[in-house]
C-alpha cells in the first residue's frame, strides 16, 4: 500500500476552514491522517467542521476568528501550537470579493480586500513558518488563490491584484524557506460550488437555502468550462492533500489550477452548436 499520500502525525492549520473549499481541504487533510485546527469567522461552521474531523478519527481545534484581524490569526496559531505542540501544514484559504468597477470602489473596500486576501496570508505565514522551522521536519504551506491572479478581471481588479500577490509571494517563500525543507505552493480554483457562491454566506452550511440557477445559467456556465461542469470543493481538497503530502515532496513554488480547464481555454468557450469559439453571440461569430 502506498502511504506517501498519508499525513499521519501531522498538524494542519486552515484559515476559513468552515465552509466551501476551506472545509473540503480541512476534511481532506483529516482523512489523510492530519489533526486540524479550523480558523473560521462563523462559529457554527468552525464547530461543525471540527466535529466532522473528529468523526474521521482525528483531533480537531475549532477557533472562531476574523481573518482580517492579523493578531487574531497569530493568537490562533499560537493556540494550535499550545494544543498540539507542532505545526506541519498551513493552508491560507481565507479570501473574499465584492464585484464593482474600480472607480466606484471605496478605499475602505480596497483595504478590506487586501486584508482578507493578502494580509491574512502574510500574517499566518509569518506566525506559522517559525513553528515549522523549530520542528526541524520541514512543512508545507498552501495558498489558495484563483485563476484571476493571472488574467484580467474587470470589476474584480483589487481582488485579482491580491491573488497575483499571493502567487508571487508563494514563489518567493518557496525559495526563502527551501533550506528548512518547507515547501510552498498555490492552488488556483475557478468556478466551484461553495456556500458563498450560492448565497449561503452566514450561519451553518445549508444546501437547502442555496440559490438554484435556471437551465440557461447552468448551460452558460457549463459551456464556459472545458470539462463541462462546475468544480466540486472536494476536488480542491484532493489537490491540497497531494501538495501537502510526500507525493509532492519535490514540488515547490508552483501554482496549480483546479478549474476544469478554464485557464487553459484562454477565453475559448463551447458554443451552443457544440463547437469551440471566441466570439459566440457577435454578428460575425460562428
Amino acid at each position: 500500500m502506498n502511504t506517501r499520500g498519508r499525513l499521519d502525525g501531522q498538524v494542519a492549520f486552515v484559515t476559513a476552514g468552515g465552509g466551501g473549499i476551506g472545509r473540503a481541504i480541512a476534511l481532506g487533510l483529516a482523512e489523510a491522517g492530519a489533526d486540524v485546527a479550523v480558523f473560521e469567522i462563523v462559529p457554527e461552521r468552525a464547530k461543525e467542521t471540527a466535529a466532522r474531523i473528529r468523526e474521521l478519527g482525528r483531533e480537531a481545534l475549532a477557533i472562531p476568528g476574523d481573518a482580517m484581524d492579523a493578531e487574531a490569526i497569530r493568537t490562533a496559531i499560537a493556540a494550535t501550537d499550545a494544543r498540539f505542540g507542532r505545526l506541519d501544514i498551513l493552508v491560507n484559504n481565507a479570501g473574499g470579493v465584492s464585484g464593482r468597477p474600480f472607480l466606484e470602489q471605496s478605499e475602505r473596500s480596497w483595504r478590506r480586500h487586501i486584508d482578507i486576501n493578502l494580509v491574512s496570508m502574510l500574517a499566518a505565514t509569518h506566525a506559522a513558518a517559525p513553528l515549522m522551522i523549530r520542528g526541524a521536519k520541514g512543512g508545507a504551506i498552501l495558498n489558495v488563490a484563483s485563476i484571476e491572479a493571472e488574467r484580467a478581471a474587470p470589476n474584480f481588479a483589487v481582488y485579482a491584484a491580491c491573488k497575483a500577490g499571493m502567487v508571487s509571494f508563494t514563489k518567493s517563500m518557496a525559495i526563502e524557506l527551501s533550506g528548512h525543507g518547507i515547501r510552498v505552493n498555490c492552488l488556483a480554483p475557478d468556478h466551484t460550488v461553495t456556500p458563498g457562491n450560492q448565497g449561503n454566506r452566514s450561519g451553518p452550511v445549508d444546501p437547502a437555502s442555496w440559490r438554484q440557477r435556471d437551465a440557461d445559467e447552468v448551460d452558460a456556465m457549463n459551456r464556459l468550462i472545458p470539462l463541462g461542469r462546475e468544480g466540486i470543493d472536494t476536488e480542491c481538497g484532493d489537490a491540497a492533500v497531494f501538495l501537502c503530502s510526500a507525493l509532492a515532496s519535490y514540488v515547490t513554488g508552483i501554482t496549480l489550477p483546479v478549474d476544469g480547464g478554464t485557464w487553459a481555454a484562454g477565453g475559448w468557450v463551447r458554443g451552443r452548436n457544440g463547437k469551440w469559439t471566441l466570439n459566440e453571440g457577435l454578428s460575425f461569430g460562428g
